[in-house]
């Protein structure tokens, strides 16, 4: 007489399996994860960059038509409650203001993650191109 007997559990096969369709599927969402957290920071990085445009040109409009020395006078006057940092943090750089010699203009800068993001050609020349997102005066 034959026992009949009763297999509970997984083959070795099927369980490699598992662990690979779980893994592929680990790393694709991993993978859109951090191409949307870098999306998110450039996009503040760009809002960032707006508040200081409309920050520099207040001050311009209230101190005879002349841009601020720096980003610190921009604060100090009241025209920006601080001066934004970037949202990586660490290692990569915080945003870049330069007024012209004679303060009739300024470009204010900062490093994108994604060159997609980048506009340095059209707004400065202070960065390499595609690599910043840039703003200018508007006076």
């Amino acid at each position: 007489m034959k026992k009949n007997k009763k297999n509970f559990g997984f083959t070795l096969f099927e369980l490699l399996v598992s662990i690979s369709i779980i893994a592929i599927l680990t790393a694709i969402a991993v993978v859109s994860f951090s191409a949307a957290q870098k999306k998110a920071r450039d996009s503040r990085r760009i809002s960032d960059m707006g508040s200081i445009q409309k920050a520099a040109e207040q001050f311009y409009s209230a101190n005879d038509y002349l841009y601020p020395e720096n980003g610190n006078e921009i604060v100090s006057s009241g025209f920006i409650q601080q001066w934004p940092t970037d949202p990586k943090g660490g290692d990569y750089p915080d945003y870049v203001y330069t007024p012209s010699g004679t303060f009739d203009s300024y470009c204010a800068c900062a490093k994108v993650e994604s060159l997609a993001s980048g506009n340095s050609d059209n707004a400065c020349v202070l960065a390499t191109s595609g690599e910043y997102y840039c703003v200018k005066n508007q006076q």
